[in-house]
C-alpha cells in the first residue's frame, strides 16, 4: 500500500509551515502529499492563515522531486473547469508529472455564501462535477476543446502547455452511490473514498462495480483509494498525547464529533468511523487488512499539523512494514 499525508491547509497553516511539511513529507519517504482547498477554516476562527491550494502546489512542485501531489479534492463550484484544467496542467509540468487532479461536488454552504459563490442544487452540483471533468479531459487532449453540455460549453478552448501525463489522472472523492460512484466509473482514474470503515468500502466497492459493468468499464482500471484520520503512538501515553494534539487544533470533527471529550470514548468512536488508531504495529495490522479489502493508496489526514513527531513515528516504523 501507498501512505500519503494530507493537510487541511485552511487551519491556521502559514507559509513557513506549510513549505517545512512538504520537506518532511518528501524527506520521510511519503509517497504522496495532499491538501484541502477550501476558502477558510472550517474548525476555527476564520482570521488564521488559509493558503491557497494551488498556489501552495506551485510551491510543492519547486522544493520536492518525488511525491506525488494534489488537492483532496477541489470543489468544482469554486473554479470554471476550463481554468481549472490550465493551472492543473501547468503543476503537471511544473512537477514533471507528477499531480493528481482531484475533484468533488462541494458541500460547505458558509464558504460559498462568504464569498458570492453560487450553490446550487446537489443534483446541479452532480452536474457540475460530471461535465467538468469531460471539459478538463477535453482540454488536455490533443486539439482545441468544444464541449456543450448543461453547465459548461466552452467553445474551441486552448490549453498549453500540455500535461506531461497522458493522462492526467483524475481523483474523484465521494460515497454517494446514485450519483458519485457513478461518476467515478465512467470518468475518473481513482476514487477517494472517506468517513468509512472497512465493511462499509467494501459495500461501496460492490456498487461501483455495478456501476463500472453497466458501463462497460473494467473496475481494475480505478485505483482506490482512502483518506483517515488517525491517531497514532507508541504506547497509550502517545496514543493520548496525539489525541491532545489534535484537539488542539480541531476541537470538534465532523465525522468523529468533539475531540476533547472522555479519551476512551472519542477513540472508541474515532476507531468506529474509520479513523486509524493505535501503536504503529496495531496501524500495520488495519493498513494490511484495508489493502486486502482494495484500497491500495491511503491519505493520513493530519490534524495537528505541525507535530512533525508523529510523522516522523510513521515514517520509522509503520512505512518499513507495509
Amino acid at each position: 500500500m501507498d501512505l500519503g499525508v494530507m493537510v487541511e491547509g485552511q487551519e491556521g497553516v502559514s507559509w513557513d509551515l506549510w513549505r517545512r511539511f512538504v520537506i518532511a513529507v518528501e524527506d520521510f519517504g511519503f509517497e504522496s502529499l495532499w491538501r484541502s482547498d477550501h476558502l477558510f477554516s472550517l474548525a476555527g476562527s476564520r482570521t488564521q492563515d488559509a493558503l491557497d491550494a494551488y498556489v501552495a502546489f506551485a510551491l510543492t512542485a519547486e522544493i520536492t522531486e518525488r511525491v506525488r501531489f494534489g488537492p483532496l479534492v477541489s470543489p468544482v463550484t469554486f473554479r470554471n473547469p476550463a481554468v481549472l484544467a490550465r493551472m492543473s496542467a501547468q503543476l503537471d509540468v511544473l512537477s514533471n508529472g507528477r499531480f493528481t487532479a482531484g475533484v468533488g461536488a462541494g458541500w460547505n454552504v458558509p464558504e460559498h455564501a462568504a464569498f458570492g459563490i453560487s450553490f446550487p442544487s446537489t443534483k446541479e452540483r452532480m452536474d457540475r462535477l460530471e461535465e467538468s471533468i469531460c471539459v478538463m479531459k477535453a482540454l488536455w487532449s490533443d486539439g482545441p476543446a468544444t464541449f456543450d453540455g448543461h453547465c459548461y460549453q466552452p467553445r474551441e478552448a486552448e490549453c498549453y502547455p500540455k500535461p506531461i501525463q497522458r493522462p492526467l489522472p483524475v481523483m474523484v472523492g465521494g460515497v454517494g452511490e446514485k450519483r458519485t460512484l457513478r461518476i467515478v466509473a465512467r470518468l475518473a482514474d481513482e476514487w477517494n473514498s472517506f468517513g468509512v470503515n472497512v465493511d462499509d468500502y467494501r459495500r461501496k466497492r460492490e456498487v461501483l462495480e455495478k456501476h463500472c459493468i453497466e458501463l462497460s468499464r473494467d473496475p481494475n482500471e480505478i485505483v482506490h483509494s482512502q483518506m483517515s484520520g488517525f491517531i497514532i503512538g507508541k504506547d497509550d501515553k502517545g496514543i493520548r498525547r496525539h489525541l491532545e494534539n489534535i484537539g488542539r487544533k480541531l476541537p470538534s470533527d465532523a465525522v468523529v464529533g468533539s475531540m476533547k471529550g472522555d479519551p476512551d470514548m472519542v477513540l472508541k468512536k474515532a476507531r468506529g468511523r474509520g479513523w486509524l488508531v493505535g501503536t504503529p504495529l496495531e496501524v500495520v495490522e488495519e493498513l494490511r487488512r484495508r489493502e486486502e479489502a482494495g484500497i491500495s493508496r491511503l491519505m493520513l489526514q493530519h490534524h495537528a499539523n505541525d507535530d512533525f513527531e508523529v510523522l516522523e513515528l510513521i515514517a520509522r516504523e509503520v512505512l518499513p512494514n507495509l
